[in-house]
């Protein structure tokens, strides 16, 4: 097989984009995001894309499947894979070394397992996957440190300039998160209190699913994570993954 892959994953706000923008820094490597919102061009603060963790010292690291798509289109699994394949096939025919990096676990999945859609066979993938491990405390701690943070940097008018522009507010709704909560509160069903507690909530949910779904991989699926603490220094973890990808 001569498909190789690097994957970092984790749950909502553990630092997986800076993480692997780093390694792609040491590695000569461009990242493939797996993130099912960002890939809406227009929705940047609610979806945490923070371009500015891909400039690493001197260089900015490529990025691929982020800014894809018009806010309020339909896009799922299926698009994202073929995207996938075009990225990774871009990449490597560069020699540069792909790191998948996301938190959208049936998007990972879709690569490790080679889920076939409409009879499409997907090739397999040799990925070395490694998740950062975060206790539940610091999780907690930054979640409600960057919604305040996304909130002070203009969210609310990210989201109403979405509105404004066209995109239906069921659309924003059914996107979930930020999106939602920050809609009914535009929409004046919420008031701006109930909307900031609502969502540091259904945030807080979100991370647990997310690590309900990556142990569910590791359980019952039979995908194994190499998982690394994030009280490690980053430079530690870029070692520890150099030799696991060189073994």
């Amino acid at each position: 097989m001569n498909n190789r892959l690097l994957t970092i994953l984790g749950p909502t706000a553990c630092g997986k984009t800076t993480f692997a923008a780093h390694l792609a820094y040491d590695i000569d490597g461009e990242i493939i995001s797996a993130d099912s919102r960002q890939v809406y061009r227009g929705m940047d603060i609610g979806t945490g894309k923070d371009l500015a963790d891909y400039h690493v010292k001197d260089k900015d690291i490529p990025y691929h499947l982020i800014d894809v798509a018009d806010a309020g289109e339909r896009y799922n699994v299926y698009e994202w894979q073929k995207g996938f394949l075009e990225a990774y096939e871009d990449i490597s025919s560069r020699g540069k070394t792909p790191i998948l990096c996301g938190g959208t676990g049936m998007y990972i999945e879709s690569v490790i397992k080679a889920y076939e859609f409409d009879g499409r066979k997907f090739p397999e993938f040799d990925s070395l996957i490694i998740g950062l491990d975060i206790s539940r405390e610091l999780r907690r701690e930054k979640i409600s440190k960057r919604l305040r943070s996304r909130l002070e940097e203009g969210m609310v008018e990210e989201i109403r300039g979405l509105i404004d522009n066209g995109v239906p507010t069921e659309r924003l709704i059914r996107y979930g998160l930020e999106y939602k909560f920050v809609t009914l509160y535009i929409l004046g069903e919420l008031t701006y209190d109930e909307m900031v507690s609502l969502l540091e909530i259904a945030i807080h949910q979100f991370a647990k699913r997310q690590m309900t779904w990556f142990r569910g991989m590791e359980e019952r699926r039979g995908i194994k994570i190499h998982w690394l603490s994030v009280d490690t220094p980053i430079e530690e973890r870029i070692k520890q993954v150099k030799e696991l990808w060189l073994k």
